[in-house]
């Protein structure tokens, strides 16, 4: 059995629906896992209804994180595991729908590599130069190559 620290209960509303984050922190199985630099393990329970407060899912992942305690709070690890939603939202989603990743037909040896770090470098560069609507800046650039020439520097 693991005994898990104190919980603390986020609520969210927004997107027609309404949600609860419940996350428990463990350091019980520190000493019984083989994984480098275990700090603790949690368990985060996302409960999601529609405004009607009906259809409810439940949904439950565990994780372990390097950090101690002492280093993230209850509080601070909940931001931190909310947060990589930010990264799926403002990266990975950008390169599945403006450059139809899914589909892509490279497959071999290096090239999904190869592509994905041209894919994140294009989006970079949108991003340092201020663009908010990867799409429009791709299509914006592929009018006039040599608009794509200028956010490098040549």
């Amino acid at each position: 059995m693991i005994f898990f620290s104190s919980e603390i209960v986020d609520y969210d509303k927004g997107h027609g629906r309404i949600e609860i984050r419940k996350i428990r922190c463990s350091t019980a199985l520190n000493d019984y896992l083989t994984f480098p630099y275990i700090g603790q393990v949690f368990r985060l329970t996302r409960i999601t209804t529609d405004l009607n407060l009906e259809n409810q899912r439940t949904d439950v992942a565990y994780g372990i994180t390097s950090l101690s305690p002492q280093e993230a709070l209850l509080e601070k690890l909940l931001r931190l595991v909310r947060g990589h939603w930010s990264i799926e939202n403002s990266l990975h989603w950008v390169r599945d729908v403006t450059f139809d990743e899914d589909r892509s037909q490279v497959r071999t040896h290096a090239g999904p590599r190869v592509m994905a770090s041209l894919r994140n470098l294009v989006i970079s560069l949108f991003r340092i130069s201020g663009s908010l609507n990867i799409a429009k800046s791709l299509r914006y650039c592929s009018w006039n190559p040599s608009r794509a020439l200028e956010l490098l520097g040549i």
